[in-house]
């Protein structure tokens, strides 16, 4: 994903967003990494989230940078001819538009060997499937972009299954039993980032592990690190419960959103107001008062089966902070669905990352009044959605050629009359999922074309 010079952005990218959601997340109460955290290998540490339980709360541990010595390609086996030419192949899942305009998801296997590849395009199928079951991922799936990039292992399976004295040679290192814990599904970051990197781009990367036993994790802030993506998710294949895990972190990654779940030893929050979209200090009346946070949406009925209000307990503290929702899939993995203040700033972080309206025609370039101008649209009016495309003409619109995907400066009443012209199109997403002004304008994307004054058609 790259944001296009000349469109309406009121944001910078996905990239530095999430490094702010990284750091909010720390103010709102995340027990803190050291400066230069240390592993058990002496290489550095990450902090993930797991999910010890399908359907539960979450947990977040430091774990090792890199896997033990003992997983991963250290038995001397090496790969064949044949199997290195399959090795590092890219795929397309679903891959809707240019890098330009999509937030690009890299889809990795780990543990498949060179003739389970079309099982890893399986399970990279269904997988995204159930990612894209839940809104707004549903409505909104278009400003993605997903790649396959194909790892091939020595062994098929994963460390850690089923028993932790389990042993495999994979191309990722990925391992149970991370941390001595056993749902917890760590992987080597370098090794992901080395495969990631053959795919055309990689804003978010998820590591699909060889295995029915249920696990996973969630690592972010991989930027700060130096990474060129800021989240990677891991889950197992066959498991029907580890989508959930995926589909909990990007909301971390994209939304911004912090974790709603507590922890009983983290007590009373006693700071001041957090950055996350989903956790609040103030009351009701204050957030009213204060124009803040979700405060469009109290009261309203939620699809995770209450009411939007302000429930206490929230970004790990179980007082002083609350959420909107007595549930929501940021709380606990048997909610599938984000509530709706979840939903707006999902559909923002969508917005920042992509672009819904598209075109192969140079804007930098000045056209001729008879010249085809062609734009697609990504997200159209499906579920949630509901992209309006409307043209203008100096600032004017051209009501006429409300919805239009191909018009002409002619057809729109520009004339030959020696003056330059400006044409605009303006999608625009109406849809009622968004009441927060600053996120429709972030739903609001242009373009805009320079017409030359001359009769000469090109």
């Amino acid at each position: 994903m790259r944001i296009r010079p000349g469109t309406r952005r009121t944001a910078g990218s996905v990239a530095g967003l999430a490094l702010a959601g990284l750091l909010a997340a720390t103010a709102a109460g995340t027990a803190p990494a050291a400066a230069a955290p240390t592993g058990a290998d002496g290489g550095g540490s990450h902090r993930v989230e797991y999910f010890p339980q399908p359907g539960g709360a979450g947990r977040t541990v430091e774990v090792p940078a890199t896997a033990p010595a003992r997983t991963g390609r250290t038995s001397g086996a090496s790969l064949s001819v044949a199997e290195a030419t399959v090795d590092g192949t890219v795929g397309e899942q679903a891959v809707t538009g240019s890098t330009d305009d999509r937030l690009d998801v890299v889809i990795i296997g780990d543990g498949y060997t060179a003739d389970q590849q079309d099982d890893f395009h399986a399970d990279a199928t269904a997988k995204w499937a159930d990612i894209t079951a839940i809104e707004p991922y549903r409505s909104y799936q278009n400003l993605f972009n997903v790649w396959t990039v194909d790892a091939v292992s020595n062994e098929s399976g994963i460390s850690g299954d089923p028993g932790a004295d389990v042993v495999k040679d994979t191309a990722l290192s990925s391992y149970f039993w991370c941390a001595d814990t056993e749902r917890l599904v760590c992987t080597d970051i370098d090794k992901v980032a080395s495969y990631a990197a053959e795919a055309p781009a990689a804003d978010l990367v998820v590591v699909i592990a060889n295995s029915t036993k249920y696990g996973g994790a969630g690592y972010s802030g991989l930027q700060a690190e130096g990474y060129p993506f800021n989240g990677v998710s891991t889950l197992s294949s066959d498991h029907p419960s580890s989508s959930m895990i995926a589909a909990h972190e990007i909301g971390h990654s994209v939304g911004l959103l912090e974790d709603e779940y507590t922890y009983p030893s983290y007590g009373t929050w006693t700071g001041g107001e957090t950055d996350g979209p989903n956790s609040t200090t103030y009351t009701p009346a204050q957030l009213v008062e204060k124009r803040a946070k979700w405060y469009r949406w109290l009261g309203q009925s939620d699809p995770t089966g209450s009411t939007v209000g302000t429930y206490e307990g929230s970004a790990y503290y179980p007082y002083g902070l609350y959420r909107p929702t007595s549930t929501s899939i940021m709380r606990e993995l048997s909610s599938t669905d984000f509530n709706l203040p979840g939903r707006e700033a999902m559909i923002a972080g969508f917005y920042r990352a992509g672009n819904a309206l598209s075109t192969t025609l140079d804007t930098n370039t000045a056209i001729k009044h008879g010249k085809r101008i062609q734009v697609s649209l990504a997200v159209g009016t499906t579920g949630l959605a509901r992209t309006d495309l409307r043209w203008y003409v100096d600032g004017v619109e051209k009501v006429r050629a409300r919805g239009r995907t191909a018009v002409t400066p002619a057809s729109l009443g520009v004339r030959a009359d020696g003056r330059s012209h400006k044409v605009t199109a303006e999608a625009v997403d109406r849809t009622d999922a968004i009441r927060d002004p600053a996120v429709r304008a972030l739903a609001t994307d242009t373009l805009t074309w320079s017409v030359r004054a001359t009769g000469h058609r090109k």
